[in-house]
């Protein structure tokens, strides 16, 4: 993979800070992100972690004590944000909920959804509205085809069911203070839509298919980390990607990347910059502690981060974090960039010349764009590529051109 250079970028958009400074670096810890452990009962394409069943790796209970004193003594100001796996499979989590939020900390919670809806996890949500948690929840699209495509057979239902459940129990609803967050990432090597266009789509098609509501989306840039990375490399197409996410490098996204206010904590104890760099084993580094036992805020709140070339996801267009975008409009690159925005897209011109099997005389329902601007598969609705000559769909796996399926 060629590694382009992450912070020679941010010199060259005239963010590098003055000679001597730290290219980039924390402004305070508001926020702590504890991996409670790689065990999921889903095994999704995209997930960056790698989760599944059959991982084991579990925060000891010890090293939840290192964190709720850390908690302790950072007062009500902190948020606590719960990830995984499946973080709800974790033996201690209600146990820890409690205990977060006894100790002054905003909690934060993320699901798959599907969780909600298996035996001994039923009663979540009810749980959740007495210990007032945020609920973010990752839904991949608003349609059951794509859904199941990329998270298997039956998980749209579920997601259906255990956001209803949620509704049920106020959150997601006006007024309740029960805030209930969806999280979408694009099924394929692309970027995200615009997050309030996207946001628009699903409050719309979930309330008139489903009656359900929630409080905000956010759209989250996938990592070249994890099975996406491996996605990548198998299907020859990493360094295209990471070109189009340095050709989209947004300056304005730099100052409010999650890194900043954020750390990140392993089961294991390890701290990290982000959730991103703990998949990819960058630990904390620069002379900051880079373990919870060695914790000192003094030398972490305005630590150098470890940055690598898949910073530049974060920093593409709208910018990603785990709060969404965070910039306030994409950026428009110079044609020199060989990028191409449409009204939901963004793609390199020459997908339109090689890559793209146009869908005729109709507004796709994946892109909403129409013939002369459509980038997905006709089949499918997801975004193609071309591996060695042949048509890849990152959901759907080889797939054959229009020109080859068409009758004669």
């Amino acid at each position: 993979m060629r590694s382009p250079d992450f912070d020679a970028s941010l010199k060259e958009a005239g963010r590098f800070p003055p000679e001597g400074a730290q290219p980039l670096a924390a402004d305070g810890i508001s926020t702590l992100q504890i991996n409670l452990g790689r065990l999921c009962n889903l095994s999704c394409k995209h997930c960056h972690v790698e989760a599944g069943p059959a991982r084991t790796e579990l925060m000891p209970e010890a090293v939840m004590d290192g964190v709720l004193a850390l908690l302790e003594g950072q007062g009500r100001r902190t948020v606590a944000d719960l990830t995984g796996g499946a973080p709800e499979m974790h033996p201690r989590y209600r146990w820890f909920i409690r205990r977060c939020a006894m100790g002054g900390a905003a909690v934060k919670t993320r699901t798959n959804l599907v969780i909600l809806t298996e035996k001994g996890f039923e009663d979540l949500p009810e749980f959740f509205a007495e210990n007032r948690v945020e609920v973010i929840a990752s839904l991949p699209y608003y349609s059951e085809e794509v859904t199941d495509r990329l998270r298997g057979s039956g998980v749209f239902k579920g997601s259906v069911n255990a956001l209803k459940r949620l509704n049920n129990r106020g959150y997601g609803v006006q007024g309740s203070g029960l805030a209930l967050n969806l999280v979408y990432n694009p099924c394929g090597a692309f970027l995200p839509p615009r997050q309030k266009e996207i946001e628009a789509d699903f409050r719309r098609e979930l309330l008139r298919t489903h009656g359900i509501t929630f409080t905000n989306l956010f759209t989250i840039t996938n990592m070249p980390a994890g099975r996406f990375l491996t996605f990548l490399e198998r299907s020859g197409n990493l360094n295209r990607y990471m070109e189009r996410l340095r050709a989209a490098f947004n300056p304005s996204a730099v100052q409010n990347v999650m890194c900043r206010q954020m750390l990140s904590i392993g089961p294991d104890g390890s701290l990290y910059d982000c959730d991103f760099n703990q998949m990819l084993g960058l630990k904390c580094g620069h002379g900051a502690p880079d373990n919870i036992r060695d914790f000192d805020i003094e030398k972490l709140k305005h630590r150098r981060i470890v940055t690598g070339p898949h910073c530049f996801g974060c920093t593409a267009g709208s910018g990603s974090s785990c709060t969404g975008a965070v910039a306030g409009q994409d950026l428009k690159p110079p044609r020199s960039a060989g990028l191409y925005r449409s009204r939901n897209r963004a793609y390199t011109s020459d997908m339109l010349k090689k890559e793209t099997p146009f869908i005729k005389d109709e507004e796709c329902p994946v892109c909403k764009n129409r013939e002369e601007d459509c980038v997905c598969c006709p089949e499918c609705g997801h975004l193609c590529v071309l591996n060695e000559g042949e048509l890849y769909c990152p959901v759907c796996g080889p797939k054959k051109p229009r020109s080859e399926t068409a009758a004669p």
